[in-house]
């Protein structure tokens, strides 16, 4: 942990004063640092934001701001009485900043801590269901969301065309001189642009909207209670402008995968049909009243996109020389893309029955 007296002397932005306050490491998230925080009977979420991956901070925190903010106010419209527990809730710094920045330039912001509250890394089809409506819901809620757009806090991040412009770039530089090893993957991703660039285009011939998204639809940025009911999503700093067929692929990416991301046995990888269809009926039993006929019919399109998308990303820092994910052996992002590619290819074989699973879910 870093030195215990700045830890403190950052607390103390936030929070009064208290000789006896606990700092201590929370979780293992992969792109910010937290620390949970007890002071004077209260607990409090303390992070240091990655600001080389999320450089606008203050558009970053005011985004999360109005989204909290939204979701409370319609919390209290609907009577709902546990809203601290339901919502995250930004501490303010004395001076009523939404972050701090110390002398060797690190941002820094605080939370209330949600109590009585866990996550899960696993899912089972009940659980699939609670987190469908739980993502159906939070987009819901924030539909009609005022003002202007949030601000993009990592530009392009779900645009396939921009991701395909930088895997060409790849592939044309083959910086590590692993291009011969890999060319009929790369033969597969160029087999698939047109369908995959479908979103895009369908953007703006106005057929598909850009609505308030979560853009990192794990389970484990739910926040449930001790029986299980959902609390609040958590962890939003990718909400921004996206396409609700985003969200929606990539908790079928991550939670309804039967392996691994890195699986090196390409057996395991499968869609688990029973998951996919709990979280599509929990999702549209919330979403369902303010999507668009088209959105509909491209949600289980959103899971082969979602999958292809990181098949992509893998296979373009694997054929950089292994620049941005963090590995644990020389060809991690060789193994991480050739799971990911058989999880495409079953959803493939699988995408009829995904449309019906949809459109009865739908049409309930």
């Amino acid at each position: 942990m870093a030195d215990l007296d700045k830890m403190k002397n950052i607390v103390f932005q936030f929070i009064s004063h208290d000789d006896a306050v606990v700092i201590q490491p929370l979780g293992k998230g992969h792109i910010n640092d937290s620390y949970k925080v007890a002071s004077a009977g209260n607990e409090y979420v303390l992070q240091r934001i990655n600001h080389h991956i999320f450089q606008h901070v203050p558009e970053l925190q005011d985004n999360i701001a109005r989204v909290t903010s939204h979701i409370r106010a319609k919390l209290e419209e609907q009577g709902v009485t546990d809203i601290d527990r339901r919502v995250l809730t930004l501490v303010p710094t004395h001076e009523e900043a939404l972050f701090y920045k110390d002398s060797s330039g690190d941002y820094w912001r605080m939370m209330d801590f949600i109590k009585e509250s866990k996550s899960y890394d696993e899912i089972n089809p009940e659980l699939a269901y609670r987190a469908g409506m739980a993502f159906g819901d939070f987009q819901k809620m924030l539909a009609d969301l005022p003002g202007e757009p949030l601000f993009e806090t990592i530009p392009n991040f779900h645009n396939m065309e921009a991701r395909l412009k930088t895997f060409r770039e790849s592939v044309k530089a083959n910086k590590a001189g692993r291009l011969h090893e890999v060319a009929g993957l790369v033969k597969e991703i160029e087999d698939r642009t047109d369908e995959m660039c479908k979103a895009e285009r369908m953007h703006r011939e106005g057929k598909l909207p850009k609505r308030t998204n979560h853009c990192d639809t794990k389970v484990n940025n739910i926040l449930f209670d001790e029986n299980d009911q959902v609390l609040c999503v958590v962890d939003l700093d990718t909400v921004m402008p996206g396409y609700v067929l985003s969200d929606f692929g990539d908790f079928v990416r991550t939670g309804a995968n039967r392996g691994a991301e890195d699986d090196k046995n390409p057996d395991n990888i499968a869609v688990d049909l029973a998951i996919f269809e709990e979280y599509a009926k929990g999702y549209l039993k919330n979403a369902a009243s303010f999507l668009t006929d088209t959105e509909i019919e491209n949600l289980a399109f959103g899971a082969k996109l979602l999958t292809y998308m990181q098949t992509v990303r893998f296979l373009t820092d694997y054929i950089d020389g292994d620049t941005y994910y963090k590995i644990a052996y020389p060809d991690h992002n060789l193994v991480r893309t050739k799971a990911q590619f058989k999880l495409l290819q079953n959803l493939e074989e699988n995408f009829d029955e995904m449309q019906r699973i949809v459109f009865d879910a739908a049409h309930r």
